[in-house]
């Protein structure tokens, strides 16, 4: 089994509404049931972020987003699946539960 990692894409600061947060509970139990699941998370806005730069001396913390992007990643999925075939299928089950757009790619 490999793992994923299946990132979601929101151009918005609206949260998911009701009925897409239950569509995510929904796909998240047969993640797990199916055997698929590792770990699963939602992430606070990109404003909330510090960026930590420690390679020359000191560390520098900068407020907010490495990158200003119209997308940013709202959440996350880690799921084990034996091909990337498989994996696409979660990815796809994935994006329509939540209704975002879902990157996906694999741990080395």
């Amino acid at each position: 089994m490999a793992q994923y990692l299946m990132s979601v894409l929101h151009d918005g600061a609206n949260l998911a509404t009701a009925q897409e947060d239950a569509a995510i509970d929904v796909y998240n139990e047969q993640l797990r049931a199916d055997g698929h699941w590792v770990f699963a998370g939602g992430l606070a806005s990109p404003g909330s972020s510090t960026v930590v730069d420690g390679r020359d001396g000191e560390p520098v913390f900068t407020d907010g987003p490495y990158l200003e992007s119209k997308e940013h990643i709202v959440g996350f999925w880690i799921v084990e699946a034996p091909d990337l075939d498989v994996a696409l299928r979660l990815a796809a089950l994935g994006s329509k539960h939540c209704n975002r757009r879902v990157e996906l790619r694999p741990f080395l």
